[in-house]
């Protein structure tokens, strides 16, 4: 991927109020929303695309996606001068399909239930295109091109902050660190509105759970994934769970402190380290998206919670 995902930069959190927050870290900002998609997403993508022949996609691509992971894969088949199709759940947000449209793709809005399944079997049936996955392998080891890069920007980093929407950047870049310094803490964090993995870590194996929706996208699985559950016992140390007006604290102080647009899911770790709960020392918090519509950026910054009312 060298070339086409950029090695983004680290900056401190430059917060002048953090001595009197409950934050006891000295915390670490891993900008991904800076990438050409706006997010992490066009690592798990550009690993499994750029190792295909002309043969494998030469009828396209094809992913299950909430928004971000369908934008990175409209992206390459974009580049690639070949058609792109995103299954999509019906929330998802307008700022996502605006990019989708933008880059070409012909955007499929299904049921929740039906785009989750799609999600869980790794395509759907019936379709030529190549599918583009989230979770898989080469989906994790190109989430583990972002462990490296904190591994050389901070080599001395105490715990790394993921969000958590079905693993496999938790997962990818837990394996790379811990590769290189097995005691690094690496949590993964949640909404408070959807908690498959704290709820899962609590009982020992993957418990379904109910979701209220909100307007954080890529963050509301109702269960972690059994084909995830192996590696996420072996490669996470635990969880953190957020408010949305703790996420949306967090967009509100990345962009008055550091001038940074954060959309919800990249700014929950963040979140979590202004709350404490990744304790002391050096905390990176991987930002992974800027995707956020400029209406609800609006609303945060006045002070309110987008949409609020959604059920």
């Amino acid at each position: 991927m060298r070339g086409v995902a950029i090695a983004t930069p680290l900056v401190r959190l430059e917060v002048p109020w953090l001595e009197i927050a409950d934050a006891p870290a000295e915390v670490w900002l891993k900008l991904e929303g800076l990438q050409p998609t706006g997010s992490f997403k066009i690592r798990t993508a550009g690993n499994q695309v750029l190792a295909l022949t002309p043969a494998e996609y030469e009828h396209g691509l094809y992913t299950a996606s909430s928004g971000n992971l369908g934008i990175a894969t409209a992206w390459f088949a974009a580049q690639l001068n070949i058609p792109a199709v995103v299954l999509v759940p019906e929330e998802v947000p307008a700022a996502k399909l605006v990019k989708l449209e933008a880059l070409g793709a012909e955007v499929r809005r299904i049921p929740y239930a039906d785009w989750w399944d799609a999600i869980l079997a790794r395509g759907v049936g019936g379709m030529p295109a190549h599918y583009v996955d989230a979770d898989g392998p080469r989906a994790q080891a190109g989430s583990a091109t972002i462990g490296l890069e904190i591994m050389q920007q901070c080599p001395d980093v105490d715990t790394i902050l993921c969000s958590f929407g079905g693993g496999a950047m938790a997962c990818g870049v837990s394996r790379a660190v811990k590769s290189i310094r097995p005691g690094v803490r690496v949590l993964a964090c949640e909404l408070e509105t959807a908690t498959p993995l704290t709820t899962a870590l609590a009982a020992g194996a993957p418990v379904e759970v109910e979701y209220t929706r909100s307007f954080v996208t890529g963050m509301n699985s109702t269960h972690v994934m059994a084909s995830m559950w192996p590696h996420i016992q072996r490669c996470l140390d635990g969880s953190a769970v957020v408010s949305l007006r703790q996420v949306c604290d967090a967009i509100r102080c990345l962009f008055d402190t550091n001038h940074i647009v954060a959309e919800g899911a990249g700014a929950a770790p963040v979140a979590a380290a202004l709350s404490g709960q990744a304790g002391t020392g050096k905390v990176v918090c991987i930002v992974s998206g800027a995707n956020l519509g400029r209406e609800e950026l609006a609303e945060i910054l006045a002070g309110r919670i987008p949409g609020a009312a959604l059920s």
